[in-house]
């Protein structure tokens, strides 16, 4: 078993030639693996008659990169028609040096719905254009061995799916992007022992100053035991071990000595390593990996959302997390930093990672920088394109186990503050149960029972269906500081403002807020392009944003600093999310360009945001408990 206790391990055959080379799950980190990203075979099966057609056994006719699909710049087709279903080929040496143990394929992502065979047989089915999946090869291709690896991939031009902002029209339109089919994220093989660890949950109680480990194994085996140990810079932390032959997933607490605590926090992202063994009967490793984790508290007090027992007010930014090369891919590693050096430099603190579940190393990074964010699932797509307002959602189960899949994968970021599975649900209540209620319902207790160390909105923005939701919020693009100033003046009397804006008694969409923490978690989206300004037209399939375009920059930073003043003023407001980190497409309204480039005065917004929260000042943080972890509550 290769010594390792690192966390960025190197592949086999990773060079300036394979795109996207470095290790896709950085938080979960075994030493050996083989990237599998670069040249693929490719065809588009208009028909999806592929299967009939053979194409499991033949050779494909184009040539597609991967990790980029097939609609972007970077895979080399560019074809933004729709593509419902298309198949991927490649034929793989898995090497010989891990004979004696079953190589894994992992995909990061593929959209939507796929199939994979390897050497004809069928390995692995999964359902969920955001979401990671495995397929063991054991038995089917061996160390030392070649594996012709064939993925299908269908994507629904219609009907309920989770799309995030992919475009259900052909062109894109208002918020809504080109599509995003088949492979997206980095396609990777690992060798493991038959008895090897599964996804590990670590969560931190820094009230206990320990970190509880519960370590999912593939087999219980007779005389096979479980060990982990807690690292930092100066070495080991904390140790422990138990039997891994009893339960099907071992649990461990490693307590850190008060002297070695140090707690994860936006000014100091300290992050720790754990060192993850399974030993055999007589003592030898069998699977080794290292974890990242941060040691680190999310309470609630009333109206107050706290971070350490403290709070901090989070001036949060939206992030689309797209790309004009690369689309929901970014083209590089340096991109995802970048995206989020651009945000702190900015004066945001953090971000909403809007209608997408981000590849793990965005995760990672965040957690390295300090960066805090919301973990959110792509949920638009569930409208039905027609109706009424009183049944027009419907999410299906499948969501519910996407989104699982998604919280079981990124549990263990500190970065992450809270979990958000639905946004902007647009439907009335009314006194008949339906489709939208029950999936809501079973995606927010399902969130709960996953992880009950984060709190969990129901809905963001319309419909908040779960009375008792962690946190309640509001989104609104008003535009007049003034009126914004009027619109937010409630919720010292428990009546923030709700969506929509023009709510009546006949019209409700939400049940009645019950004196949760709240927050605005959309506002602003100032329309603004510089080369547009003193334009007449308003073309809004080439540019739009929300209320009329600025004259010129003087005015955007006037209403910038006018609409967050108004919430950085509000003792009882624990934070905000502005619309947006940058333009995508048409939607002209970030605060960067869609290349990430400058379009205004940055430093302006950062000095607008940077000036002192009224929610963090002593007289609007009274209560709660703040004592050093270890110590007495």
């Amino acid at each position: 078993m290769p010594e390792y206790d690192g966390i960025c391990p190197h592949p086999l055959d990773a060079g300036p030639e394979v795109p996207r080379p470095e290790y896709p799950r950085p938080s979960f980190a075994r030493a050996e693996w083989l990237n599998l990203n670069g040249t693929w075979e490719f065809a588009r099966d208009p028909g999806d008659s592929g299967l009939e057609r053979g194409l499991v056994g033949q050779e494909l006719p184009e040539r597609i990169t991967v990790p980029f699909c097939p609609e972007s710049a970077l895979s080399g087709i560019g074809d933004t028609d729709f593509l419902h279903a298309v198949w991927y080929r490649r034929t793989v040496t898995i090497p010989a040096e891990w004979a004696g143990r079953r190589p894994v394929l992992h995909f990061g992502a593929v959209d939507h719905d796929a199939t994979v065979w390897v050497n004809g047989t069928e390995v692995a089915r999964h359902s969920g254009g955001f979401t990671p999946f495995s397929a063991d090869l054991g038995g089917v291709a061996a160390p030392g061995e070649e594996a012709v690896v064939v993925v299908r991939a269908r994507d629904a031009a219609h009907g309920p799916q989770a799309r995030g902002k992919q475009s259900t029209e052909y062109a894109n339109h208002a918020c809504n992007y080109t599509r995003v089919t088949g492979i997206w994220q980095t396609v990777w093989l690992e060798p493991v022992a038959d008895v090897h660890l599964r996804r590990p949950r670590v969560t931190p109680d820094l009230a206990g100053g320990c970190f509880h480990l519960e370590l999912p194994l593939s087999a219980n085996r007779p005389g096979h035991r479980v060990r982990a140990r807690l690292l930092d810079a100066e070495g080991t932390v904390a140790q422990a071990a138990v039997r891994a032959d009893l339960d099907l997933a071992p649990r461990l607490v490693l307590a850190v000595p008060p002297a070695r605590q140090r707690t994860w926090s936006p000014d100091d992202p300290h992050l720790y390593r754990v060192l993850l063994e399974v030993t055999d009967a007589e003592g030898e490793v069998v699977d080794r990996a290292v974890c990242t984790a941060g040691l680190r508290a999310v309470s609630l007090d009333g109206k107050r959302f706290l971070l350490n027992g403290k709070p901090v007010f989070q001036r949060l930014v939206l992030d689309q997390g797209w790309y004009p090369d690369g689309l929901m891919t970014a083209p590089d590693d340096a991109a995802l930093v970048r995206d989020i050096e651009l945000s702190l430099a900015a004066g945001f603190n953090g971000a909403r990672l809007h209608q997408k579940v981000f590849e793990e190393r965005f995760l990672w990074h965040a957690d390295r920088l300090g960066y805090l964010v919301w973990g959110e699932f792509g949920d638009w797509g569930a409208h039905t394109g027609g109706g009424t307002a009183w049944d027009n959602q419907q999410p299906t189960a499948g969501f519910v186990h996407q989104w699982l899949e998604a919280v079981e994968r990124d549990q263990a970021h500190p970065s992450i503050v809270g979990w958000c599975p639905l946004n902007e649900t647009h439907q009335r209540l009314h006194d008949r149960r339906t489709q939208l209620d029950d999936v809501t319902r079973a995606m927010f207790l399902a969130t709960k029972a996953a992880d009950s160390s984060r709190p969990v909105i129901d809905a963001s923005g319309y419909a908040h269906r779960v009375a008792e939701t962690d946190v309640y919020d509001a989104h609104s693009y008003e535009q007049d500081p003034a009126a914004f100033a009027k619109q937010m003046a409630g919720l010292a009397d428990d009546a923030p403002f709700v969506n929509p804006q023009d709510q009546s008694p006949d019209q409700v969409w939400s049940l009645p807020y019950r004196g949760q923490p709240y927050f605005v978690s959309e506002f602003g989206g100032i329309w603004w392009n510089p080369e547009e300004a003193a334009a007449a037209g308003e073309d809004r399939d080439v540019s739009w944003g929300y209320g009329h375009r600025p004259r010129d920059e003087e005015e955007f930073h006037a209403r910038f600093t006018g609409l967050t003043g108004v919430l950085l003023d509000d003792p009882l407001m624990f934070g905000y999310c502005y619309t947006q980190l940058t333009d995508v497409f048409q939607e002209q309204n970030g605060v960067y360009r869609f290349d990430r480039t400058d379009k205004l005065d940055v430093s302006r917004v950062r000095e607008a945001q940077l000036r002192p929260a009224a929610y963090e000042s002593t007289s609007a943080s009274t209560g709660g408990n703040t004592a050093p972890a270890g110590e007495e509550r």
